[in-house]
């Protein structure tokens, strides 16, 4: 249990006890899409499918939402449209205008939901109470939103995204430029400019840096770092962005034993990876001028 991606948050509210957090879910819980719902979305176990829906271990809290989705190709309605449409034309003897293929599309897309095969996904969150953070595994800002939507509606609880004194990429292309970051943190290989004024151009450099005259250069003419890998304390590699997104991160030199059944082991990976984070967070934060509520 080891997030791969981080979309930070706060709670703004005081956090619920594990218990009534429970009592809470339990209200919302996820329901397969029957008949002709095309997704249905409800709280789930974070861990196995048959396990609690709120996991704990010391102050730390686990949770996911399920999203389940029929899958449906454009193209396969399609398909079975044109099939409908040809049938139609056989029977009043011209093709079907405008209006009638809109209504065979709608009719063929219905015909095909009801037996559409369903897909489920599982979207993590954990929450520490004591420092107030609330950070969602994944890198798909449209699913952060969605359960953030479904997390207040079933808890009250209310989150806002963090925001630094120093935004992402002023501290990137400063620390790039010549400004060393704050010791604990090494800057790595990969990096991407992208110009202010059109947000399309980019300079990319994947497992190479770029010397001093070429970052010169692309200031110079406009261009700012929205990503840049990092490592902290020799421990965590991962790359940071301009929306304050932690992705790609690995774990690299922690002391890790490995344990004998599965449980045990999703408990330790929970322990281990909720114990670092929680240094890594706020030292990321000072190093970028520290939290701030505007």
């Amino acid at each position: 249990m080891w997030f791969k991606n981080l979309q930070i948050y706060r709670l703004v509210d005081e956090m619920i006890a594990p218990d009534e957090l429970r009592a809470y879910l339990a209200k919302q819980t996820l329901q397969g899409c029957l008949g002709l719902e095309a997704q249905s979305r409800g709280w789930i176990s974070p861990g196995a499918e048959d396990a609690d829906l709120v996991y704990s271990y010391g102050q730390q809290i686990l949770i996911a939402l399920g999203i389940e989705k029929k899958l449906l190709p454009v193209s396969v309605v399609n398909q079975l449209a044109q099939v409908r449409a040809q049938e139609m034309e056989a029977r009043q003897g011209y093709a079907p205008g405008r209006k009638q293929m809109k209504e065979i599309k709608e009719a063929a897309y219905h015909e095909l939901l009801s037996r559409a095969f369903a897909v489920r996904q599982r979207n993590h969150v954990w929450i520490d109470p004591a420092d107030g953070w609330f950070i969602i595994e994944g890198a798909n800002a449209t699913r952060a939103d969605t359960l953030i939507e479904v997390f207040i509606k079933s808890t009250g609880i209310g989150l806002k995204r963090v925001r630094t004194s120093v935004t992402p990429i002023a501290a990137m292309t400063t620390w790039l430029s010549g400004d060393d970051p704050p010791s604990i943190f090494s800057v790595d290989s990969d990096s991407i400019f992208r110009s202010r004024e059109d947000k399309k151009a980019s300079v990319s450099y994947i497992r190479q840096s770029p010397d001093p005259q070429e970052i010169t250069r692309h200031v110079r003419t406009g261009k700012e770092v929205i990503k840049l890998a990092m490592t902290w304390r020799d421990k965590i590699s991962f790359t940071l962005d301009e929306n304050l997104q932690l992705k790609r991160m690995t774990v690299l030199d922690i002391d890790h034993e490995p344990a004998e059944t599965a449980a045990e082991q999703f408990d330790s990976d929970f322990l281990l990876m909720t114990g670092e984070l929680r240094q890594l967070l706020p030292e990321l934060m000072d190093a970028l001028g520290g939290v701030t509520d505007e």
